[in-house]
């Protein structure tokens, strides 16, 4: 059996590190110092401070230390968990040029905004390292100052606005030791205040709205507050009445979400019409959902449930066989004429948008009016004054005759009283 015979080593043998593999040692601290000396010798002038950035990114690496570049013109210096400036020994190194040593007026705020704005536009690869730093930042703000966090929730107004940082940053903010002491409510409302101010209400809103904030306001509102009365209030008193309609807008419309998935399932699990009923009124009573928007969504529900003929001849009688299995639920919610009016503007507005359907319409209301669904009352009134726009003289040329029997029939019905 052959043995593998060792090579010979010379002694004192030295292997030679190649330049490209040797790693820098990682110095945030280095970093930090240099920084500090450049913004020292730049003082107060921001225009200094600006130029000074531009040229020490060729010789610093913003690449590897842009976390704790952004530390230092945020904080002052860099921060550690907690939301403080890290020291030496007993010493705190910080700087002046940084958002916290700013005034807290909105002029200074727009001044110091333009260091941000030219140094990202000279260095574009700091740009998403930027909304990472700021999503650790955000976390941090129970460690500042309540000046500290103003100025902060001011210049993120500020930043989300002119596209530094996406609005979806401030979900960070949803988080539970920040929202049980109103940190991030408070936190919200200045950067809501100062951007209304700043940019105006629409474009608030539809940062609102892309960012996906618009559905979660309630979720900063500490637990233990978290009404509607309190979170109205409380952004009515800083004059953010917009956003609270805002809020209920979109609250009404997640309601109703709500209550069509629940009404699919009762409909696909074949629940008698009577759970039904109750399971609806039940939600619709808990969300505060008007009883004619219920009716609205149980139309949509009930017509989605059929595969619907293709032939215009056939499609009427097929729409009466699937409708006449669901009066009773219908006629639950029909308790008042608004109800009964926006059924049959439900029923007007589906038949002119689905063309197979324009010749039902007549017989669809003549359905609902025999099972007591739409009264004789409304169905008048719709032909009057109530009816939609959409298809008009279609619909009313169809129910001309019906109408002219539910008048004749009246009329009948008021001689006969008088006689007697």
């Amino acid at each position: 059996m052959s043995q593998k015979i060792e090579k010979p080593v010379l002694s004192g043998q030295r292997i030679k590190t190649r330049k490209r593999d040797e790693k820098e040692k990682y110095d945030p601290t280095g970093f930090r110092d240099a920084i500090l000396l450049g913004l020292e010798k730049a003082g107060d002038d921001l225009e200094a401070v600006s130029k000074y950035l531009d040229t020490a990114g060729s010789k610093l690496d913003y690449r590897r230390y842009g976390e704790a570049l952004f530390d230092i013109l945020i904080a002052g210096g860099l921060l550690v968990p907690g939301g403080s400036i890290a020291q030496d020994g007993d010493k705190l190194v910080k700087t002046r040029a940084c958002v916290f040593a700013q005034p807290s007026d909105m002029e200074s705020m727009k001044n110091y905004e333009q260091v941000f704005m030219k140094l990202m536009r000279r260095y574009k690869y700091l740009e998403k390292m930027f909304e990472e730093e700021m999503k650790k930042v955000l976390v941090f703000i129970k460690g500042f100052s309540p000046e500290d966090r103003m100025k902060l929730a001011r210049m993120t107004a500020l930043w989300i606005s002119n596209g530094s940082v996406p609005p979806t940053l401030l979900s960070v903010l949803i988080n539970e030791h920040l929202i049980k002491d109103n940190l991030a409510l408070d936190f919200l409302l200045e950067v809501f205040v100062t951007w209304k101010n700043e940019k105006g209400l629409q474009s608030l809103t539809t940062a609102l709205k892309r960012g996906g904030i618009e559905g979660k306001l309630m979720e900063f509102v500490p637990l233990n507050k978290r009404t509607e009365e309190y979170f109205r209030t409380t952004f009515e008193a800083v004059g953010l009445d917009d956003i609270v309609k805002l809020h209920k807008a979109q609250a009404s419309q997640k309601a109703k979400r709500d209550l069509q998935q629940l009404l699919e399932d009762d409909l696909n699990d074949k629940k008698q019409v009577k759970d039904i009923v109750l399971d609806v009124k039940e939600m619709a009573l808990k969300r505060g959902i008007p009883e004619h928007e219920v009716i609205g969504l149980i139309w949509g529900v009930v017509m989605s449930l059929a595969e619907w003929n293709k032939k215009e001849e056939l499609v009427a009688e097929q729409a009466l066989k699937h409708l006449q299995i669901y009066t009773p639920l219908f006629g639950a919610f029909t308790t008042t004429a608004r109800s009964e009016l926006a059924l049959i503007n439900k029923v007007q507005e589906f038949c002119y948008e689905n063309m197979n359907f324009m010749k039902a319409f007549q017989k669809i209301a003549l359905l609902f009016y025999k099972k007591d669904v739409i009264s004789e009352e409304v169905i008048l009134k719709w032909y009057k004054e109530g009816h939609l726009v959409k298809g008009k003289m279609l619909f009313l040329d169809q129910t001309k005759k019906f109408i002219e029997w539910l008048q004749n029939a009246e009329e009948e019905s008021e001689s006969g009283e008088e006689d007697d």
